[in-house]
């Protein structure tokens, strides 16, 4: 992609206008905000100045505004300078709801209110992060293939399910370790389960990168778009990251916990700390500190899918925030959105979840049978089967998909099997079950 251009120096532009001038460019440009949204030079550029303005003079009276609501973190960038972020409006109008969303109580509906269901859209979230999350660094593997892989317990065949399949471990390594403070030990770690077997060298998982030839380049052309801080200084830089990972709301300036996560996320795509796997071990490692400080749900949610619908806004938004003097603000905006996206299409899959549920136990209910005989899992099983004539399902896969005991599911698909809603073969030394191509009939028989 192309890099943004940086915005100009704003003490040059001010230092040509008149005491006048600047009265009238600062009444002409009132605050951060240009309608509502906190541009970059590279935006603002081709929209039309305000009356009286060119481009320059107004930037430099955007850029006045904001530098005032600036705040230094204690990071900094290549050249010692401090990493800053600022809370315009748009910023508090997006940690409101997710807030209430993500860390306060959120309305699933009746039939999908019990732990078992929970833990069924958590063991599905964790897969669709762990799927998209590597698509984004290249892995080829399509998303059906990956998720048997996942379901079914099978071994990875190549370099793109192992990604996935290593993305999938971190993700559960995430809530194993939420309640633990962060380390370089504990940040190599996970670094090492979401590269393990995928590097040129195999001794560069779980270690900070030795080299300086590491860059973000644009393929296209081989235009460098960053260059990470230099190798030896990555030791010190990963201990500024964890005391800051580590830090709590009474420490200035006040971080708000989703913003922490946020920043944790930009600072591992900064630093680059190490040779390959950066991006997926930051988005990681944002889950793992929004867990930290007690925002739930984010156990089902998957940025990851929502980032993968324009990659190129997240890329930019990195660039957007070297280009203009380490101003996160661009950054901590765009994640917000994709939390946002994200909740929403929570709430969205599971009306559709209970909806299709709901259905089902209709066309069910009727069976003299099996009234009130069909647990949750089997009819969670049989909505999905109704989408998917031909489908194979294993014992292991049902476990997975459940979080329950090997026995559990295996009585689930037998009695649905026995009922004559899935047909039963052998392949190999395993059962599977097979959706057959007339299952909505055979419901419908067995309802009458």
């Amino acid at each position: 992609m192309k890099k943004p251009l940086s915005p100009p120096d704003i003490s040059q532009v001010l230092s040509r206008l008149s005491a006048d001038e600047i009265i009238h460019a600062m009444q002409a440009q009132e605050g951060p905000l240009v309608e509502g949204r906190y541009l970059h030079w590279d935006e603002l550029r081709h929209r039309g100045p305000p009356e009286g303005l060119d481009h320059e003079t107004w930037w430099a009276m955007v850029r006045t505004a904001r530098q005032a609501q600036l705040r230094s973190l204690p990071l900094v960038d290549t050249h010692g300078s401090p990493i800053r972020f600022s809370m315009p409006e748009p910023v508090l109008r997006h940690l409101s709801p997710i807030d209430k969303g993500a860390a306060g109580e959120i309305l699933f509906p009746e039939q999908v209110a019990n732990s078992s269901d929970r833990d069924r859209y958590i063991v599905n979230s964790l897969i669709e992060e762990a799927i998209t999350s590597s698509q984004l660094e290249g892995a080829c593997t399509t998303r059906v293939v990956a998720e048997e892989m996942l379901r079914e317990g099978r071994d990875p065949e190549d370099r793109g399910e192992l990604m996935i399949f290593n993305n999938y471990r971190a993700m559960e390594w995430v809530r194993e370790h939420k309640n633990k403070p962060l380390t370089p030990e504990l940040l190599l770690d996970l670094h090492r389960i979401v590269t393990e077997g995928t590097l040129e060298t195999p001794e560069d998982a779980g270690r900070l990168r030795k080299r300086d030839d590491v860059r973000v380049v644009d393929h296209r052309d081989q235009i460098v778009l960053h260059q990470p801080p230099l190798a030896s200084e990555l030791p010190e830089r990963v201990e500024w990251l964890c005391a800051f990972a580590n830090g709590s709301e009474e420490d200035e300036p006040f971080v708000p916990p989703v913003l922490r996560a946020i920043l944790l996320h930009f600072m591992i795509g900064y630093d680059h700390p190490f040779v390959d796997g950066n991006g997926r071990a930051a988005r990681a490692l944002f889950y793992w500190s929004m867990a930290r400080q007690g925002y739930w749900l984010m156990e089902y949610l998957s940025i990851s899918h929502i980032i993968k619908r324009a990659p190129s806004k997240y890329a930019r938004a990195f660039l957007y925030c070297e280009t203009d003097r380490n101003d996160t603000t661009y950054f901590i905006l765009h994640q917000l959105r994709v939390i946002r996206e994200a909740i929403d299409s929570l709430h969205h899959y599971l009306a559709r979840k209970s909806k299709e549920q709901q259905d089902t136990e209709k066309r069910l209910r009727g069976s003299r049978a099996f009234r009130g005989q069909l647990n949750h899992r089997q009819l969670a099983l049989l909505s999905h089967a109704l989408k998917h004539p031909g489908y194979d399902y294993l014992i292991e896969g049902h476990q997975r998909s459940h979080d329950v005991s090997y026995a559990t599911a295996r009585s689930d698909l037998l009695k649905l099997a026995d009922a004559g809603l899935l047909d039963k073969t052998k392949r190999g030394r395993a059962w599977v079950f097979i959706v057959p191509e007339d299952l909505s009939r055979r419901i419908e028989d067995v309802a009458e």
